[in-house]
C-alpha cells in the first residue's frame, strides 16, 4: 500500500507517518512547511519506503510527480494550519487564505487523485465546524452555529467547504471517502509556539511563568492524546464500511480550562500562579464530542488518560523548552 499523508510534517501527520511506516506500509509525504518542521520526521529521512516533497497542495502537480501519484492506494487529507490562537505565529489567523486553499483548492487536488486511482480519500475535518454549539455533546449530526465572516472564519468554513466538496465527489463520482472530525489533541510533537491551551501551559510552567488563562477559566475542551487519535484515523480509512461516513474523534472527557491549568501544575510539579487575559473572539465555551457513531462503527475506545498523556508530553516539551 501506499499511503500519501499531506500535511505529513505537522504535529498529527508526522506521527500518522511513523504509525503507517511501521506497519510496513510506504508513505508519500507532501508538506509546505508552513507550519510543518523537517523535524518532526526527521526519523525517517533515510527509509526507503518514505518520501517526501515539500510542496503545496494547492499546486498542480507536474509530469514527475503524476507518476509516483499514479500508484497511491489511499489518501489522508490533513494539511492546513490548524492554531487557532490568534497571538500564536503558528495561528491560521496569520495564514488566512492558505488556510482557505488547503481545505478548498487543495483537497480538490487530492480528491481528483483519488478518483483518478480509485483510491480511498479521509479528509480531516474539525470541531471547529460546530462553531459555538447550541447543542452539548456535538454529534456529528449537527450543522453547527459558525460566523462565516469572522476572525476564525478562514478555518472554521475552509473546512465546512473542503468536507461539501469531498461529500460531492463522493456523490458525483463514487469515491470512496469518508470525514472525520478531530477535537483538540495533544501530545509529543506538539509545536512549543502553536499556542494551543496544552502547550501553552506546560511551556509556561516549565519556564516558571505564571499560567495564561483566556478568559475566566469555565470554558469547557476534551482532550485526546495523540497515540488514540491516529488509532481513529486508521480505523475510519481502513476498516470495512466507512465509506460515506462522518465521525467525531477525539476523548469525550471534558475538563474546564482551570482544571487543565490544576492538572498541568500537576504533571510539571510545579505550583505557578495563574493569570487572566481576555477571551479571543468567537472562542466557544463548550467542545465535547459524542463518540456513539466512532465507537459503534469503528469500535473507536480512546485509552489515555489526560492525567498519563500529560506526563507524557511534560517528558518531551523538558527536552524542547
Amino acid at each position: 500500500m501506499l499511503y500519501l499523508v499531506a500535511g505529513g510534517a505537522g504535529f498529527l501527520g508526522s506521527h500518522l507517518c511513523d504509525c503507517l511506516i511501521a506497519d510496513g506500509h510506504d508513505v508519500l509525504c507532501v508538506d509546505n512547511l508552513i507550519t510543518g518542521k523537517k523535524d518532526n520526521i526527521r526519523q525517517l529521512d533515510n527509509n526507503i519506503h518514505f518520501t517526501f516533497w515539500q510542496y503545496d497542495i494547492t499546486k498542480d502537480f507536474n509530469k514527475e510527480q503524476e507518476k509516483l501519484l499514479s500508484r497511491v492506494n489511499a489518501i489522508f487529507h490533513l494539511a492546513s494550519p490548524a492554531s487557532p490562537n490568534i497571538r500564536s505565529q503558528l495561528s491560521y489567523m496569520n495564514f488566512p487564505v492558505e488556510t482557505l486553499l488547503a481545505n478548498s483548492l487543495g483537497t480538490y487536488r487530492l480528491l481528483e487523485v483519488a478518483k483518478k486511482n480509485r483510491a480511498k480519500f479521509l479528509y480531516a475535518s474539525s470541531s471547529e465546524i460546530y462553531g459555538e454549539p447550541k447543542e452539548h455533546p456535538q454529534k456529528e449530526t449537527y450543522f453547527g452555529n459558525v460566523n462565516p465572516n469572522g476572525i476564525r472564519s478562514c478555518y472554521d468554513e475552509g473546512k465546512r467547504f473542503g468536507e461539501a466538496i469531498t461529500f460531492s465527489y463522493l456523490r458525483k463520482y463514487d469515491i470512496n471517502a469518508r470525514v472525520v472530525r478531530i477535537f483538540n489533541t495533544y501530545g509529543p510533537k506538539m509545536d512549543k509556539e502553536d499556542g494551543r491551551v496544552i502547550s501553552n501551559f506546560i511551556t509556561m510552567a516549565l519556564s516558571d511563568k505564571p499560567l495564561t488563562i483566556y478568559g475566566d477559566g469555565t470554558q469547557t475542551r476534551s482532550f485526546c492524546y495523540v497515540s488514540d487519535l491516529i488509532n481513529g484515523l486508521r480505523l475510519a480509512l481502513e476498516k470495512e464500511n466507512t465509506k460515506g461516513e462522518v465521525f467525531n474523534l477525539g476523548n469525550d472527557e471534558e475538563y474546564s480550562i482551570k482544571e487543565l491549568a490544576e492538572m498541568v501544575q500537576n504533571a510539571t510539579g510545579k505550583k505557578i500562579t495563574l493569570s487572566n487575559d481576555n477571551l479571543c473572539p468567537d472562542d466557544p465555551t463548550r467542545r465535547c464530542p459524542d463518540l456513539g457513531r466512532a465507537k459503534k462503527i469503528l469500535g473507536y475506545k480512546p485509552e489515555i488518560s489526560l492525567e498519563v498523556g500529560l506526563k507524557k508530553t511534560v517528558d518531551y516539551f523538558k527536552k524542547i523548552v
